[in-house]
């Protein structure tokens, strides 16, 4: 059993047929690898009702991590919003609608963002990652609106999540599943958007709590040992990662790299 994990956590609901196991197989999986769980807020989680949980993206394992502490506050099941290409995977398409998450369509996003609410309204806690992409250099970038916008448009708390050490296991460029390392998530106090209200200025507000929620788990997750390269902690905090500034010159020259590959590959046809 994961460190900080109790008897209780081995239960889970049966609302649904694919997501109980999947959450038990993530948990052996956590357990395997010696995954040191450090939560704070889960009083956050409401026990009943719909919610959009807003949580922070530095790893592929995200998803899997940041629906764990609904899980052990109240057994319940995180909606995830995420890609569409990934439901039409033979493998993880079945596995993800039968979670009912919700695909992210780019040219016609707002068909999830309508289904993200009406989830919502009908009780479920919709997960987004309103950075929309992985940070390279584990702070939270800039963040979209939607989160804000789906918790006016359904009527429900807004809550900010950080996620901190999946970084150490699986993101861009590594794959370490060595034992021992710490996995910190810290829930907020809820965002109350109501209509009328700001969006924009709101999203604002979600980014600071955000940042401060970072700072918050930093300040109590475990030091790097004397002499590590602390390449997983942000480069403020004294890490090697890349700053924000330097990981957006990462990101640009990604995209640039592209879609020149994308026009080799698909070249203009010649003028008649």
């Amino acid at each position: 059993m994961p460190i900080g994990w109790t008897e209780a956590d081995t239960l889970v609901p049966m609302a649904d047929l694919v997501y109980p196991p999947v959450i038990l197989t993530a948990k052996a999986f956590f357990s395997a690898i010696g995954i040191r769980f450090d939560i704070v807020g889960l009083d956050r989680i409401p026990r009943s009702g719909g919610a959009i949980l807003a949580i922070n993206h530095t790893s592929y394992l995200d998803f899997a991590l940041s629906g764990l502490p609904a899980d052990r506050a109240g057994h319940r099941l995180v909606r995830f919003m995420a890609k569409e290409a990934i439901f039409r995977h033979p493998v993880g398409g079945p596995l993800m609608r039968g979670m009912k998450h919700i695909p992210v369509d780019r040219e016609a996003g707002s068909q999830a963002f309508r289904d993200a609410v009406r989830a919502a309204k009908d009780g479920e806690i919709i997960g987004v990652f309103p950075e929309a992409t992985m940070s390279r250099s584990f702070e939270v970038k800039d963040i979209k609106n939607g989160a804000v916008r789906m918790a006016i448009a359904a009527d429900v708390p807004l809550i900010p999540m950080i996620v901190f050490g999946g970084n150490r296991i699986l993101a861009y460029g590594v794959k370490d599943f060595s034992r021992g390392k710490t996995v910190a998530m810290t829930l907020g106090e809820p965002m109350f958007p109501k209509r009328g209200q700001d969006a924009e200025a709101l999203t604002v507000e979600l980014r600071e709590r955000l940042q401060a929620l970072l700072d918050e788990t930093l300040d109590r997750y475990p030091a790097a040992k004397p002499g590590e390269d602390a390449w997983w902690l942000p480069k403020r905090r004294g890490g090697t990662a890349p700053s924000l500034e330097e990981a957006e010159q990462i990101e640009e020259r990604i995209r640039e790299e592209n879609a020149a590959r994308r026009a080799e590959s698909d070249p203009a046809p010649a003028p008649e």
